[in-house]
């Protein structure tokens, strides 16, 4: 039988991944401190309370905390295994700011004392698991690291997470998962941690590669996504119903075209492909203009919704939909917001009605627009003269259609054909 993990493991980063990641090895008798630097997100998790929406994620907080097994911290503390789980954001130019990762890095070094095991989840390029060795080899020079030749004292190791938000508490246990390590031992000795939990095929690899398998499945979706989005475009200018188009091409056996959309959010698919760009830029021609496509569809979404209000004196906008994707409160990247932003900015003196049922503010980017608001769905669409449907909420789904009566309808996810 394969090895498990029984030791302690620090977790570092509680956000998405990071926290439900504790939650799962603490609910199976594994010794978790949960470190981050919100002192709000710590002082949450340490009562107890998720700081952000998950299906079952409260629960199993809950009980992890009642029993003990789940502790947090704002500072790294000595464990025997280390799962890095921070922010990898882009920068201007799309290259992968690592400078979390970096930071997680060097504040597990100081703990180290031999014989554990330093797991990267962070989304990353190829190259960063090994870049993680070296930077803990600079800060320890009296240990040795796996990206050296010989014996190593300290494990390291990239496993990915692949879960779908709204349903990470589901996948991050029937997925499989893809363990690389930066050596075969590195690569076992991370693998008996997520067997902890995960009951799909754990596939061992090296982290170079299990890097690039991760940038690659969202790269794989962002292609796709750019299809049905460019076939909006072609199909506007043509005159045709894109949904009807689509819909008719889907049902050849070989042909499953996505819905187009008014973009790309999430941290995963609208910024791992630019890692793939970034490591090859002469090369990833295709990635890079999906990406390109992607990104230019909340501007073309908003210009239709500014030339819709040239039609009225004085509008008012009901946009339904500020999130990333349908069920979450997740708006990160979202494609959504960015459309309300560029409406508002575009058209300050325009009243703009925000219904979500997973938002209950008014975002920060949104705060200094006088016009804009948070309604009640039926509420916002009952004021007004434009309706804007960005996402695809399932509350939005179930809505009366009698609701839109009279108003003008701007469907961006095809929701109410």
């Amino acid at each position: 039988m394969a090895e498990l993990f029984t030791g302690s493991v620090a977790v570092v980063g509680l956000g998405y991944i990071g926290l439900p990641t504790a939650v799962m090895l603490a609910t199976r008798g594994i010794d978790v401190t949960g470190v981050d630097i919100d002192p709000r997100i710590v002082h949450a998790v340490a009562q107890g309370e998720a700081p952000f929406a998950e299906p079952d994620l409260a629960a199993a907080l809950r009980g992890a905390v009642a029993s003990k097994m789940l502790h947090t911290s704002a500072t790294v503390p000595h464990a025997d295994a280390y799962i890095i789980a921070v922010p990898t954001p882009f920068n201007a130019d799309h290259t992968a700011d690592l400078s979390y990762v970096r930071t997680a890095a060097e504040q597990v070094a100081e703990q180290l004392r031999g014989g554990e095991i330093v797991v990267l989840e962070s989304t990353s390029p190829p190259g960063t698991t090994e870049q993680v060795s070296r930077w803990i080899a600079d800060r320890r020079p009296d240990l040795h690291l796996p990206h050296d030749e010989g014996l190593a004292d300290v494990h390291v190791a990239h496993c990915p997470e692949r879960v779908l938000p709204g349903r990470i508490m589901v996948e991050m246990v029937t997925n499989d998962r893809v363990v690389g390590g930066i050596t075969p031992t590195s690569a076992e000795r991370a693998a008996a941690i997520y067997r902890v939990f995960c009951q799909g095929e754990i596939c061992l690899t090296d982290a170079s590669s299990a890097e690039m398998a991760k940038l690659v499945e969202n790269a794989y979706r962002d292609v796709n996504i750019a299809f049905a989005n460019e076939l909006s475009y072609i199909s506007d200018e043509l005159g045709l119903d894109v949904w009807e188009v689509i819909r008719l091409a889907n049902r050849h056996p070989r042909v499953d075209i996505l819905n187009p959309g008014p973009g790309v959010g999430g941290h995963c698919i609208a910024a791992d492909p630019w890692f793939i760009v970034g490591a090859s830029p002469d090369s990833a021609k295709l990635i890079r203009t999906a990406r390109e496509i992607n990104d230019s569809k909340p501007n073309y979404v908003a210009q239709q919704a500014i030339e819709k209000c040239a039609r009225f004196r004085e509008p008012t906008i009901a946009c339904l939909g500020l999130t990333f994707k349908a069920n979450v409160d997740d708006i990160r990247e979202s494609p959504a917001l960015q459309v309300v932003e560029l409406i508002a900015k575009a058209l300050p003196d325009v009243e703009i009605l925000l219904a979500d049922p997973f938002v209950t503010e008014v975002p920060d980017t949104l705060q200094g627009y006088e016009r804009v608001r948070m309604e009640r769905c039926r509420d916002a669409i009952a004021a007004a003269d434009i309706v804007i449907e960005l996402v695809d909420h399932d509350q939005f789904r179930s809505l009366s259609r009698s609701l839109l009566a009279g108003k003008v309808v701007y469907d961006t996810r095809g929701l109410w054909r």
